[in-house]
């Protein structure tokens, strides 16, 4: 997961960074013209879960305030270096999610940031379930029919956007700029389409009923959802598959 992080202080970035790092962060350095600088593109499907760090200073609201002015919805946490009620409310006024005390630790960050994005995207738990799955905003791997599906790095980014917008078409770009849109090394989009089919076979290998879960709506991108009650088939007493007719006649 990116995370944009403007801490002024030199003494404390290195330590910082490394902090982030240690759960998995993907820490992008920013200076105080970012706040100044043409912020739209934050408002692009898949970059609007980027969270932004604020560290401790005398601009923190104007820059909180520039953020939310430009529209983006972007999670944006406050490090503080004492806690001071009176600085915690003006930065939540101003539109922070949240405030922080240093030293911070990068476990927490990451779960305040997920269950801000969670919230937003409409998820109030921890988790949601989607047929034989059971999908995580925390970090773990899916659960499918209550096994673990070990996901890659890169299946595991991909699966957590579809899962924040299941049973909704999410495009393959916005999946492409959630994952691969701050790397000095980008690959062509069609990567999307590899992994996509990576995570197809594992869901059908691993679920009794071998539904696949994540449909290609074509000139719109994918959708994350149940088997459709529509479909042609109908799940036997033991998980297999078997046409509604065979089924019907017995």
């Amino acid at each position: 997961m990116h995370i944009y992080v403007f801490e002024p202080r030199d003494g404390r970035i290195r330590g910082l960074l490394s902090e982030l790092e240690s759960v998995g962060l993907q820490p992008v350095i920013i200076g105080a013209h970012f706040f100044y600088s043409d912020l739209s593109t934050l408002n692009q499907k898949g970059v609007d879960t980027r969270a932004i760090l604020i560290g401790d200073c005398p601009e923190v609201t104007e820059h909180i305030r520039a953020i939310r002015s430009s529209g983006c919805r972007n999670p944006v946490l406050v490090m503080r270096d004492f806690k001071n009620s009176r600085d915690a409310s003006e930065a939540l006024d101003a539109g922070a999610d949240d405030v922080m005390v240093s030293p911070i630790k990068g476990i927490e960050v990451l779960s305040r940031i997920n269950s801000i994005i969670r919230r937003a995207y409409g998820h109030a738990a921890e988790s949601i379930s989607v047929g034989e799955i059971t999908a995580f905003f925390d970090g773990r791997d899916p659960l499918v029919s209550g096994a673990r599906l070990k996901l890659s790095n890169r299946e595991h980014a991909i699966f957590q956007h579809l899962a924040l917008n299941a049973n909704k078409v999410i495009s393959k770009g916005a999946i492409y700029d959630a994952v691969y849109g701050m790397s000095d090394d980008q690959p062509f989009d069609k990567v999307i389409d590899v992994y996509i089919c990576k995570l197809r076979k594992k869901i059908a290998d691993a679920s009794p009923s071998g539904h696949q879960y994540i449909e290609t709506v074509y000139g719109r991108g994918y959708k994350f959802s149940e088997l459709e009650t529509s479909s042609k088939v109908k799940l036997a007493a033991y998980g297999k598959a078997e046409p509604l007719g065979t089924v019907a006649a017995r």
